[in-house]
């Protein structure tokens, strides 16, 4: 890590004021961030930059989020496309996940945190098999995440896996010098059993972590549920004691007026990811609503193997769109609700919200810069509206966490990107044998 001066771009600060800089400057001190505010403006006195990036061409603004993945399913990307979902699970993904080992969770996470830098994401919540193994690749990278070991209480050794992830919050939780932090997954309602719910919440509140959950994604969920509790998924959950526990629910697709006023009133932050929605073909979010009722709403792109990509540009674009369309209203959703589901809501939704998803003095210095000197980024009229329904994840040239620079000129620093690419496809082969 160097002290940074980061000056001549355009700073898109996500701030409670929305304020744009143009021409603009970063100053970086260790780990934070010291100053944001006009190019040329008065820095501390005492500082001197050891670095100074010139950044003009460039949009400077916060790392995006992935609130919602499954990292290592990226050794299934393409493998099984265009099934329905239970075919695509039960005949495909399920009996491949039985052969995974920690090491190929390794590499596929490595993979997809290679993926998710080059594409200007500094920040993942990532729910899976074989934590250790993520929370390894995660500390080597250079990445930030919020890591939860996938749980599932109908399985006979349910209370073992609850055990060992309670370990592994206890073990992880605060490592790779702030850049790992944990929760506990409790897969969805229909897996995880009320008493096991409450076991998991409760366990989550003893070790002052967060919960992931996958909640109200398809249709059979939902009836499955009311048939089995004679409630929605959302109440399900609502009826447990949710209190002092973080809670962040993924997809939240198929929601009563009811199950919206739930989540508002619980304070749940929902991951919308509108392009493994679609691919699956589980539906489309009620977005607009969740928004008005003033629920938190972050964007994820769920794993590779259902997406088949980890870009997040590309699911604010969709969110964007897929609305206006749905809804027949071109100002629903515009690019700056959409960048905020990117940015700050993201950070939210991990628990993060006083660390990273907007630049301000005293945050982590967690930001990208992307390339404006694009045919398809001119003429230059709102930076906003560039970025989100133009620029591409390509597009992104400085990806900088925690006051260190893990992509310079759109190439990987951290990470040995044909090494991994080699061991991914090794992994991916044994796995079919």
């Amino acid at each position: 890590m160097a002290d940074l001066l980061i000056t001549g771009g355009t700073v898109i600060t996500v701030d409670e004021e929305e304020r744009i800089f143009d021409p603009g400057a970063v100053a970086i001190r260790g780990e934070e961030i010291l100053y944001v505010g006009p190019a040329g403006g008065e820095l501390p006195a005492n500082w001197k930059p050891r670095q100074i990036i010139k950044a003009e061409d460039k949009l400077v603004l916060p790392g995006l989020v992935n609130s919602h993945t499954h990292a290592a399913m990226v050794l299934f990307r393409g493998y099984g496309d265009d099934l329905a979902l239970q075919e695509w699970l039960e005949n495909r993904i399920w009996p491949l996940e039985s052969r995974l080992s920690a090491e190929a969770v390794y590499w596929g996470t490595l993979l997809a945190i290679g993926e998710m830098l080059l594409a200007g994401i500094t920040a993942f919540a990532d729910m899976y098999f074989y934590p250790d193994a993520i929370a390894q690749a995660v500390a080597e990278a250079g990445i930030r995440a919020v890591i939860a070991p996938g749980i599932i209480g109908i399985n006979p050794d349910a209370a073992a896996s609850l055990r060992e992830a309670i370990s592994f919050c206890q073990e992880w939780n605060g490592a790779a010098r702030g850049r790992i932090t944990t929760m506990l997954g409790p897969h969805a309602p229909y897996t995880c059993p009320p008493e096991y719910l409450a076991q998991s919440l409760a366990a989550a509140r003893d070790l002052d972590v967060g919960i992931h959950i996958h909640l109200a994604e398809t249709e059979g969920e939902v009836e499955d549920i009311k048939a089995r509790y004679g409630m929605s998924p959302v109440a399900y959950l609502c009826q447990q004691d949710l209190s002092g526990v973080h809670i962040l629910a993924a997809h939240c697709v198929h929601l009563e007026q009811a199950d919206i006023h739930l989540l508002a009133k619980n304070n749940i932050h929902v991951v919308h990811n509108p392009g493994s929605n679609l691919k699956l073909a589980s539906g489309i979010a009620p977005l607009p609503r969740l928004l008005e009722a003033g629920v938190s709403v972050a964007l994820g792109t769920d794993g590779a193997a259902s997406n088949n990509n980890l870009d997040i540009l590309e699911e604010s674009r969709l969110a964007a769109l897929i609305h206006k369309g749905y809804t027949g209203q071109p100002t629903v959703i515009p690019a700056a609700e959409a960048l905020k589901m990117a940015t700050v809501n993201g950070a939210a939704a991990l628990g993060l919200k006083d660390t990273c998803g907007c630049l301000r003095a005293g945050m982590k210095a967690d930001l990208i810069l992307v390339n404006r000197h694009q045919p398809h980024l001119y003429p230059r009229f709102n930076p906003l509206s560039a970025l989100i329904y133009s620029a591409r994840s390509s597009d992104v040239d400085t990806v900088i966490i925690n006051g260190k620079i893990v992509v310079e000129k759109g190439e990987l620093r951290t990470l040995d990107r044909e090494r991994i690419m080699h061991m991914v496809e090794e992994h991916a082969k044994r796995l079919l044998q």
